[in-house]
């Protein structure tokens, strides 16, 4: 399993965190297809936050389609193969942060040497 960093300090909601350093495990193949996330109870317990914040994570996780919830092994990795929504949400998220770029001055270059930067680090 993954190790989960929460930032307390952070402006970004604890449950979003979790989502997202899940995800990012996902991608980076430290947590693999099939595998077990600890219970929520335990993952509370382990990171040192509240029982409902982790169930609120496995809950977003379960409708954005990265685990599946089974009633006696609990949450799974389980990747929905939507390609058509993802592209759609990846469309929607990245047009927000290319139009930020943008404001910044960041040319298109600098985006997509980012963009090959940041998607060779997932395919190592």
């Amino acid at each position: 399993m993954v190790i989960l960093n929460i930032d307390f300090n952070s402006d970004e909601a604890i449950y979003l965190q979790l989502c997202n350093q899940i995800i990012l495990g996902i991608a980076m193949s430290e947590i693999q297809e099939g595998e077990q996330l600890p219970s929520v109870r335990q993952l509370a317990e382990s990171v040192g936050i509240n029982m409902h914040t982790v169930n609120k994570a496995y809950t977003v996780l379960r409708q954005e389609g990265f685990v599946k919830v089974d009633r006696r092994r609990g949450a799974i990795i389980s990747l929905d193969i939507d390609k058509m929504r993802a592209m759609q949400e990846l469309r929607s998220n990245l047009g927000t942060l290319l139009a930020r770029a943008i404001c910044k001055n960041i040319t298109r270059e600098e985006v997509h040497t980012l963009v090959d930067q940041i998607f060779d680090e997932y395919r190592l």
